[in-house]
C-alpha cells in the first residue's frame, strides 16, 4: 500500500499529454534551474509509479515520462513509496580538459535525491539534477551485497508531444554489415515527426538523439557509465514515446556480460535530457559534466595535435615502409607532431622496421601511432594486430613495447557494442595505455558518453559515418554536406568524434561534391583531440602557400566554443577559441546560397583573415578583412574559415 501521508497533497492535473502518462497525478517535489528557465516536476501515478516532466518557459517540452529500473531480483517500477526526500540544494564543480570544445569549465544545478521503497521493502535513490543547459538524473541502489545484481531493464523514458521532430540514428543490426562489425554507430541521420519516423534496422536509435518542439531543441544521451554497467539506446512506441533499452546479447566480448551487474551500492548512468535553444545545445558541456573525474595518474603525456595518414585516401597498399616515410616527411613539413600507420603494419613493415621508421620521425619532431584490431571472436575481420590486447597481461606487454619505441598512441577498431563488457574492455585498454604514456583512439565503436574526461588519454572516437565512407560510396558523397552540417548538433555536441576530415583534391573513384573551403571548415567545425586529415603530400603540394599555412597551426583542442548561425541539416556556422585566436567556420547543404553576418562585437574582426572560395570550389581565396561586421554568402556544397588575429587582452585565456 502506498503511504500516502509521505505524498504532498496538491493534485496536479495534465491536459494534453502522451497516451503512456496517467491521469491522474500527486506531485512529490518542484525542481527549477539556477536561471529559472527550466522547470521538472516528480510526480507520483495512483498505481505508484513515479513519473517527470520538464517545460521551458513556462511551456510544457516532455510531456510525463516513466522512471524506474528493474533488477533480477527485485523491481522499481510500480507500488512504489516515497521513503526520504533530501532538501534540494545547489551543487557546483569547476573542472579542466586536457582536449575539448571548452577547457575550463563551471557546472552549477538544482539537485533533489528521492529515496523509495518497493513492495519488498528495497531502496533505491533517484537523483535529480536540473542544470541551466538540461535535466540528468540516475539510479543509485545503495547498500552492500557479496551477489551480483543485475539489472534487466530500465523504464526511463522520455514522451514527446505529437507535433515533436526529430533527428535520429538508427542503430544497425548486430553482426550485420562488412565483416560482421556492427553495431558501430556509423548511420545517417534520418528527419521527421517523431510520430512517423521507423529505423530501418527495427533495431531502435542512438545517441545523441536531438528533437524541436516549437522551437524548444532536446537533446538526448547519457554520460558517465560505470564500471559494470551498460550503455544503451533508445526505442520508440511510434506515438513520440521513447524509451531506454540495453543492447543485444552479442554485443559483448567473448564470454562477457551485456546487462548490467554488479555488487551493491552501484549507479547507472546519468540521464541526459537537455533542453533549450540551438545555442544551448551546441554549447553545453554537460555529458562531460556529469561523467567522472580524471582515473589518470599522470597525464603529461597526453598532447593534441593533427596527424598525416595515409590509409584515408591510398587504403590497404599505402601501409608499407616507403609511404609511411613519406607520410612522416609531410607531416614534418606541415608541422604536425604525428603520422598514423594503420593496419597490417605488423605483416607489411613489422616491428623491427616500424622500430626504425619511429627513429627516424624522431628527428623530425614526429611521432607514430600504430593500427589495432580489438576482436578476439566477435567479427570476422582478419586485419592485425588482432586479439594483442584482449587480456591485460597481452596488452601490458604489448604496451611496454610501443613505449620502448617511442609509439606516440594507438588505435584500437571493431569493438562489439555496448555490452557491460565492452565498456570495461575500454577502461582496461585505456588504464593500461596510461602506463606506458600511450594515447588511444577506439574506431569501429559506440559514442564515448564523456569517456575523454575521466581518461583523457582517450583523444578521439570514431562512432560517426566518416570520410571513409565517402570514399567508398558516391551516394554518401552525394550527401556529404547534409549529414556533416547535423554533426555539430548531435555526435560532436559533447564526445570528441574522428571523422578524418579534409579532402584536397580528387578521391580515387568518387566525384566530390564539396568545395576546399568546405573541406577546410571541417577541421574547426568537427573537434577531435587528434585530427587525422585524409589529405596526401600530392594534393597539399597543389593547393595555395596559405591553405598551408592555416593547416600548420591548425588546433585540435579548444578552449572555448560558441554557436553562431545554423539549423540541422541546412548550415551551420561555429566559433572556437584557443588562446585569443578564434576560428570561425561554417558550410552549407541547401541548394542556395546562405547568407550570415558575424559582428565584431562579438568577435574581435579587425584584420582577420578569411579563406573562402575562389573562381572554382577547387580554388581558395584568401582576404583581409579590415574592419566592422562580415557578411557572407556561403555557396551550396562550400564553406569558409576565418581567423582572428592574435591580441593579448584580458577578454581571453591564454594558453
Amino acid at each position: 500500500m502506498l503511504k500516502n501521508h509521505h505524498r504532498l497533497a496538491l493534485l496536479v492535473v495534465v491536459t494534453g499529454l502522451c497516451s503512456q502518462a496517467m491521469a491522474a497525478t500527486h506531485n512529490v517535489f518542484t525542481l527549477k534551474s539556477p536561471d529559472q528557465t527550466l522547470t521538472m516536476n516528480l510526480v507520483q501515478t495512483d498505481s505508484g509509479a513515479l513519473q517527470y516532466h520538464l517545460a521551458r518557459n513556462g511551456e510544457a517540452v516532455i510531456a510525463p515520462s516513466a522512471l524506474g529500473i528493474e533488477l533480477h531480483n527485485t523491481q522499481f517500477s510500480d507500488d512504489l513509496t516515497i521513503a526520504e526526500m533530501n532538501a534540494q540544494r545547489m551543487v557546483s564543480s569547476h573542472y579542466e580538459l586536457i582536449h575539448g570544445k571548452q577547457s575550463r569549465i563551471d557546472y552549477t544545478a538544482a539537485e533533489q535525491a528521492v529515496t523509495v521503497t518497493n513492495n519488498e521493502d528495497n531502496q533505491l535513490t533517484l537523483r535529480f539534477r536540473l542544470s541551466d543547459d538540461g535535466l540528468a538524473y540516475r539510479y543509485e541502489l545503495n547498500g552492500e551485497s557479496d551477489d551480483v545484481r543485475v539489472v534487466l531493464k530500465e523504464h526511463s523514458a522520455v514522451n514527446f508531444y505529437p507535433a515533436t521532430e526529430a533527428w535520429l540514428q538508427p542503430k544497425a543490426v548486430v553482426q550485420s554489415g562488412w565483416m560482421n562489425t556492427n553495431p558501430s554507430y556509423e548511420e545517417e541521420y534520418l528527419h521527421g515527426k517523431v510520430s512517423e519516423l521507423t529505423s530501418p534496422f527495427n533495431n531502435g536509435w542512438v545517441y545523441p538523439a536531438l528533437f524541436n518542439y516549437k522551437e524548444h531543441f532536446v537533446l538526448l544521451s547519457e554520460a558517465g557509465v560505470p564500471s559494470g554497467y551498460a550503455a544503451s539506446h533508445l526505442v520508440s512506441d511510434k506515438q513520440g514515446g521513447f524509451t531506454l533499452t540495453f543492447p543485444h546479447p552479442a554485443e559483448a566480448v567473448t564470454n562477457g556480460a551485456v546487462l548490467p551487474q554488479a555488487k551493491l551500492p552501484f549507479n547507472s548512468p546519468w540521464r541526459l535530457v537537455l533542453v533549450g535553444d540551438l545555442a544551448t545545445i551546441t554549447e553545453s558541456t554537460l555529458g562531460t559534466d556529469l561523467a567522472e573525474p580524471v582515473a589518470l595518474k599522470h597525464t603529461d603525456f597526453i598532447k593534441p595535435g593533427v596527424a598525416s595518414w595515409s590509409w584515408g585516401l591510398l587504403k590497404d597498399d599505402s601501409v608499407i615502409f616507403p609511404v609511411q616515410k613519406e607520410f612522416i616527411d609531410y607531416a614534418a613539413e606541415m608541422q604536425w607532431p604525428y603520422a598514423l600507420v594503420d593496419a597490417d603494419w605488423d605483416q607489411n613493415i613489422g616491428y623491427e622496421r616500424i622500430a626504425e621508421l619511429t627513429a627516424y620521425a624522431r628527428q623530425k619532431n614526429v611521432r607514430l601511432w600504430l593500427w589495432y584490431n580489438s576482436s578476439g571472436h566477435w567479427n570476422k575481420t582478419v586485419y592485425s594486430p588482432k586479439s594483442a590486447l584482449l587480456t591485460r597481461a597481452d596488452r601490458r606487454a604489448e604496451f611496454a613495447r610501443l613505449q620502448r619505441m617511442n609509439i606516440a598512441g594507438i588505435k584500437v577498431d571493431f569493438f562489439p557494442g555496448d555490452g557491460a563488457s565492452v565498456w570495461d574492455y575500454f577502461k582496461g585498454i585505456l588504464t593500461d595505455a596510461a602506463d606506458f604514456n600511450l594515447m588511444v583512439n577506439f574506431h569501429g565503436v559506440t559514442l564515448p558518453r564523456g569517456l575523454q574526461r575521466t581518461y583523457p588519454n582517450l583523444m578521439t572516437a570514431e562512432a560517426i559515418k566518416g570520410q571513409e565512407m565517402i570514399t567508398f560510396f558516391q551516394d554518401f558523397a552525394d550527401r556529404q554536406a547534409y549529414h556533416a552540417t547535423m554533426q555539430p548538433f548531435t555526435r560532436n555536441v559533447f564526445d570528441p568524434m574522428d571523422f578524418t576530415p579534409l579532402a584536397l583534391g580528387d578521391i580515387p573513384n568518387i566525384e566530390r561534391r564539396t568545395s576546399n573551403t568546405f573541406e577546410l571548415a571541417e577541421t574547426v567545425l568537427f573537434y577531435s583531440g587528434v585530427q587525422h586529415l585524409v589529405t596526401t603530400p600530392a594534393q597539399m603540394a597543389e593547393v595555395e602557400p596559405y591553405v598551408k599555412d592555416y593547416l600548420k597551426t591548425l588546433p585540435t583542442s579548444w578552449d572555448e566554443t560558441r554557436f553562431v548561425a545554423g539549423y540541422p541539416g541546412k548550415y551551420v556556422v561555429m566559433a572556437r577559441r584557443k588562446g585569443c585566436q578564434w576560428y570561425i567556420a561554417g558550410i552549407n547543404a541547401q541548394t542556395t546560397p546562405q547568407k550570415i553576418a558575424i559582428s565584431q562585437a562579438d568577435f574581435p574582426l579587425a584584420q582577420a583573415k578569411l579563406l573562402t572560395q575562389g573562381k572554382t570550389p577547387r580554388d581558395t581565396l584568401q582576404r583581409i578583412h579590415a574592419n566592422g561586421d562580415v557578411a557572407l554568402s556561403i555557396a551550396p556544397n562550400g564553406g569558409f574559415v576565418l581567423t582572428t588575429q592574435r591580441e593579448n587582452n584580458n577578454d581571453c585565456k591564454v594558453d
